[in-house]
């Protein structure tokens, strides 16, 4: 199993930045791929960015342009870079470790959750 350790979020301006963190421990040898996901009250959870061990990436539409998903190897470490946040970008963001095989996000198979991590857009 892998445990994830998600760290970064908080409250931010309209327009302004933030950048997530999650590191990886454990069974990581077992997986070919790391997720970033949110849900907002109400709402059902979706996957918004994915990347593989080699660096492939997809994203969802409603963030693609703005978010950037990249890892560290060394250090078993996923961040989500997030640029010109927006009131409707506020949810619980988790970090999810897992399997994906193709260029859809849609194929991304979830595996071992974070604990989660709070993200406001507001002024």
């Amino acid at each position: 199993q892998v445990q994830l350790v998600e760290s970064g979020g908080g409250l931010v301006q309209p327009g302004g930045s933030l950048r997530l963190s999650c590191a990886a421990s454990g069974s990581i040898f077992s997986i070919n791929a790391m997720g970033w996901y949110r849900q907002a009250p109400g709402k059902q959870r979706e996957l918004v960015a994915a990347i593989t061990t080699g660096g492939s990436t997809n994203y969802a539409d409603s963030v693609k342009g703005r978010f950037t998903i990249t890892r560290d190897n060394a250090k078993d470490t996923v961040y989500l870079q997030m640029n010109s946040l927006k009131p409707e970008d506020t949810a619980v963001y988790y970090c999810n470790a897992g399997w994906w095989y193709s260029s859809s996000l849609e194929s991304y198979a979830f595996g071992s959750w974070g604990q989660g991590t709070q993200v406001t857009v507001s002024s």
